[in-house]
């Protein structure tokens, strides 16, 4: 395409990206991918980012576990700049937090319809692009344990708007901005800003032919403090790590690698069925930098996570390169579905997003079944565990220290809800999250081994192996289950139980 015609072309994409209209129906679409995904706070990762939020506003909060979230969050401004916007709407947390998850999920849908408004000339194609990534936000991602998207505010997802900015900035020849964009993306989550980097290297690549210089800021902030990363291993940090099963390329499964093989075969596939023409050349340079960047991702991948001399640089999840390669290809997969099949054919537009959005949301209500699909901030929680936390929350001591089932997000009706995000207390370390926080920070693998261990056979305790975590540990509180053999037991000499529902039971030490 003449340089020209580039210019004007993506003079005249940029003229209606903030447009009133398209904005409105970008909004009601982000809505939608809500209602689909469901929204869950205090979810599995939530667990620290949502309680390093709280633990910003209220430093007295944690006082006995914040190491299992602030030596990694050194690495971000995420929860300082949530935690930021709460003192200065003077907010409810909840609500505040709720309005970053639709921005979030909204700027992610705006980047995608920018992109896509820059590769296809047809309308139809632009949205069916924009609305295939909305349903499709919570699809399970091959090997890498994430989704394009998650169900509470994260900073992947912070990150993975900014980046589709710089993607968009890039295509139209603004490095200057794509640079300072990718900048805050490394601020956010400087892992998954290291993918948007290595794609707008590509993209600009494809697109000019000569390598992307971004502004000189950004290798300052590369520098930012990531030392914890390239701490020494240790035998507890192994075990740490072994719990991580992406960790380990030889345990994934074959369909796992089919995830990862087919995107980059279709994508070759339509490089070479697209024709070569002006109309296609941003489409085409756009695939063509997504193939190239899934087979580099993927052979750095498997240089990193394969050898055992390389362990300690298994944490910084090459392959999670997955999650912004999904995320392009499916805008391509839907902008071509959008011009060549479903057109302006209203009724093809209903059989493919309705049972689509529908599939998905069942998906999810299987996953949380016990919870409501949105845990909205002004809604009861439904779950009995998550009113255990509240009542936690707000009738125990700040500094109580809490031991419970170290394996307690698997139980039945628990629903992945952390402890630590929702009840606002300590508690000794658990199995299923803090070892990925231990297999990031090896100074923490010491102390999570100690505690998980001295949990082995949590669910026979009786009254001596309570007395010996609060002389060990200091705890003086616990959350006891329906599957702790202990639940069924009466008031002791030892212990009192001054809450109890349906499903779990919080006990005091006297």
């Amino acid at each position: 395409m003449p340089e020209h015609q580039s210019k004007f072309r993506f003079s005249a994409a940029s003229q209606g990206d903030f447009s009133l209209r398209n904005l409105a129906v970008v909004g009601a679409l982000a809505v939608l991918a809500l209602l689909i995904m469901g929204y869950h706070p205090g979810l599995e990762d939530d667990s620290f980012y949502l309680a390093a939020i709280k633990h910003d506003l209220n430093p007295a909060l944690f006082p006995h576990d914040a190491d299992f979230f602030r030596v990694q969050f050194q690495a971000t401004i995420f929860d300082k700049m949530v935690a930021f916007s709460i003192r200065l709407s003077h907010l409810p947390i909840g609500y505040v937090v709720l309005l970053w998850q639709i921005a979030a999920v909204f700027f992610v849908l705006h980047g995608c319809w920018r992109i896509s408004r820059r590769c296809f000339s047809r309308p139809e194609a632009q949205w069916a692009a924009t609305m295939l990534i909305a349903a499709l936000l919570t699809m399970p991602l091959p090997g890498i344990a994430i989704i394009i998207a998650d169900q509470y505010l994260h900073p992947r997802t912070i990150a993975t708007a900014l980046i589709l900015a710089a993607i968009v900035a890039v295509i139209d020849n603004k490095p200057r901005l794509a640079g300072v964009l990718l900048v805050f993306a490394v601020v956010t989550h400087a892992i998954m800003a290291s993918f948007g980097i290595s794609f707008c290297v590509f993209l600009w690549w494809n697109l000019r032919g000569r390598k992307m210089q971004f502004p000189s800021t950004a290798a300052a902030v590369l520098a930012f403090p990531l030392a914890w990363l390239v701490e020494p291993a240790s035998d507890a940090w192994r075990q740490a790590a072994a719990t991580r099963g992406f960790y380990f390329l030889g345990r994934w499964h074959w369909y796992e690698w089919l995830g990862v093989v087919a995107p980059l075969v279709i994508l070759f596939v339509t490089q070479r069925a697209l024709p070569h023409s002006n109309e296609n050349s941003t489409l085409l340079s756009l695939v063509s930098a997504t193939l190239r960047y899934g087979i580099f991702q993927t052979i750095v991948g498997l240089l990193v996570m394969f050898p055992p001399a390389l362990e300690r640089l298994r944490p910084f999840e090459p392959m999670r390169y997955l999650q912004l390669l999904y995320v392009v290809f499916l805008l391509i997969v839907g902008g071509l579905l959008g011009q060549f099949v479903l057109e302006r054919r209203v009724y093809r537009w209903a059989l493919l997003f309705i049972p689509l959005s529908a599939g998905m949301v069942y998906a999810q209500r299987q996953m949380y079944f016990e919870s409501r699909h949105l845990e909205l901030p002004w809604t009861v929680p439904s779950n009995p565990w998550t009113q255990a936390f509240s009542w936690i929350r707000h009738s125990t001591p700040t500094d109580a220290l809490f031991a419970l089932d170290p394996h307690y997000q698997t139980l039945p009706g628990e629903d992945q809800h952390g402890f630590r995000a929702l009840a606002e207390r300590s508690a000794l370390a658990d199995y299923e999250k803090d070892a990925g926080m231990a297999a990031r920070v090896p100074s923490l693998a010491p102390r999570w081994l100690r505690e998980v261990t001295a949990l082995d056979g949590w669910g026979s305790f009786h009254d001596s192996d309570f007395q010996r975590l609060e002389k060990e540990f200091g705890v003086n509180w616990m959350l006891l289950s329906r599957a702790d053999k202990q639940y069924s037991l009466q008031d002791s000499a030892t212990v009192t139980c001054p809450y109890e529902n349906e499903d779990v039971k919080v006990c005091r030490l006297r």
